[in-house]
């Protein structure tokens, strides 16, 4: 296995492990689920845990003040977060070029076995000067 497999095959472990958590799939402490684990929720929409039982009916109740559209508090707060949610996509943009460069990287062994005889030929120019290389 290549490193780059290895990478890869470690963030999809890292990841698909961290979407578990996010999602609740595993029963966690409700101070674990809310501080440690990064979770972003709208104000204006339903949990991802609802505590009680919801019905088809109640999720299509557009009188509820849950789907209200937001107020302007809300709207600037998103507005405000935009900078960061933009130099985090920008992050993973680079990041993903870097990974694709990674996985696409050609070894050339030729070139290899060529830089150590240019290797070999200066200790040996360097050992006729008198040159300690060793």
């Amino acid at each position: 296995m290549t490193r780059a497999q290895q990478t890869l095959s470690v963030l999809l472990l890292v990841s698909s492990l961290y979407l578990v958590l996010y999602l609740g799939l595993v029963p966690l402490n409700e101070t674990v689920q809310t501080e440690v684990i990064p979770v972003v929720r709208c104000p204006h929409r339903l949990p991802l845990r609802p505590t009680t039982h919801i019905t088809p009916s109640f999720i299509y109740n557009i009188s509820d003040p849950q789907f209200h559209t937001p107020n302007l508090l809300t709207i600037t707060l998103y507005l405000l977060q935009l900078p960061f949610y933009a130099l985090i996509c920008f992050g993973c943009y680079l990041l993903g070029r870097l990974g694709l460069a990674i996985l696409t990287f050609n070894d050339v062994p030729e070139a290899h076995e060529e830089l150590q005889k240019e290797i070999e030929q200066a200790k040996a120019e360097l050992r006729r000067a008198n040159v300690d290389v060793d």
